[in-house]
């Protein structure tokens, strides 16, 4: 989901409360807080020798202790818009930071309102080897079922 994507849906539902629902299907505390919005950067160079550069926008949450704090979508999609000073576009995609442990991103894949919630489904991410799916494009979506050696 795009940051445009995200603030559309926050601002045609601005009297629901999000909900971030992880891949397994739980969902991450209500009181939690959006505490930054960032622009992430990472230039890297593959296994392959191939330079490339990924850009996301980040959300950090973190869950505090004020059990009553409930973020609304129009407080959430103006906290967004702040980020419009660090975001160079709003077509790049969203990512959700959570600390359950281990500090984890999440993608929000979609969001689907839901009585008094705006689910924002978070899915997983995974490791990739860009080498191997150049030379293997046909199994680059089942990438650990295969045994061979990734460079």
């Amino acid at each position: 989901m795009t940051l445009h994507d995200l603030q559309n849906a926050l601002e045609a539902n601005p009297e629901l409360f999000p909900q971030f629902v992880l891949p397994d299907g739980d969902s991450i505390p209500a009181h939690t807080h959006v505490t930054e919005v960032g622009h992430l950067v990472r230039n890297f160079i593959d296994c392959g020798g191939l330079t490339g550069k990924e850009e996301k926008v980040v959300l950090q949450t973190h869950v505090g202790n004020d059990t009553d704090h409930r973020l609304r979508s129009d407080r959430f999609a103006k906290i967004l818009k702040l980020g419009n000073r660090v975001i160079p576009s709003a077509d790049l995609d969203v990512a959700l930071e959570y600390d359950c442990c281990v500090v984890a991103q999440y993608p929000i894949a979609e969001a689907r309102p839901d009585g008094d919630h705006l689910n924002l489904i978070l899915r997983r991410s995974r490791t990739q080897c860009r080498a191997r799916e150049r030379r293997e494009p046909e199994t680059a979506a089942d990438c650990c079922a295969t045994s061979a050696p990734c460079c």
